[in-house]
C-alpha cells in the first residue's frame, strides 16, 4: 500500500544540481555544466544579481569563455581555503586548465544549503603561469 509513495518520495530527497549544498559541490555542478556546454544550468547558480546583470544564460556564457576560460574544462580542480570574505561566504580553489596553466580563483557565494548562488568570482594576482 505504501510502496507506490517510497520512490517518489525518495527521489524529492535526492540532490539535483541547484540544490548542492557545499560551496565545492555548486563549483563542481557549475564546471560539470559548463563542460557540457549547458550555460542554462550553470547560469542557474550565479546570483540574482549576476543574472540580473547578464540577463540571458548566453551573455554569461560570452562573459565566460572571455573572462574565465580555464573554467569550462579544467584538468585539475583543487579546493583551498574556506571562510568568510566582506560578508561573503568565500572559497579559493587552485584550477589548472588544459595547458597546465594554473589559476587560483576566489568564488564568493550568498545564500547557504540550497539557496547558495555565486556572486562572483575573481582570478587571483600572480596566477597564470605554467608549472
Amino acid at each position: 500500500m505504501f510502496r507506490p509513495l517510497v520512490l517518489p518520495l525518495l527521489a524529492l530527497l535526492l540532490p539535483t544540481p541547484l540544490q548542492a549544498q557545499t560551496a565545492p559541490e555548486v563549483i563542481d555542478a557549475q564546471i560539470a555544466a559548463f563542460r557540457a556546454q549547458d550555460y542554462v544550468t550553470a547560469f542557474g547558480f550565479a546570483s540574482p544579481t549576476l543574472r540580473a546583470i547578464f540577463q540571458t544564460p548566453e551573455n554569461f556564457g560570452r562573459m565566460v569563455e572571455q573572462g574565465y576560460p580555464m573554467v569550462l574544462d579544467p584538468a585539475e580542480v583543487r579546493y583551498l581555503d574556506h571562510g568568510a570574505r566582506a560578508g561573503y561566504e568565500a572559497q579559493t580553489v587552485l584550477i589548472r586548465d588544459r595547458d597546465g596553466a594554473v589559476f587560483l580563483l576566489e568564488y564568493l557565494f550568498i545564500g547557504d544549503g540550497s539557496t547558495r548562488r555565486i556572486a562572483a568570482v575573481r582570478i587571483l594576482p600572480e596566477t597564470g603561469a605554467g608549472v
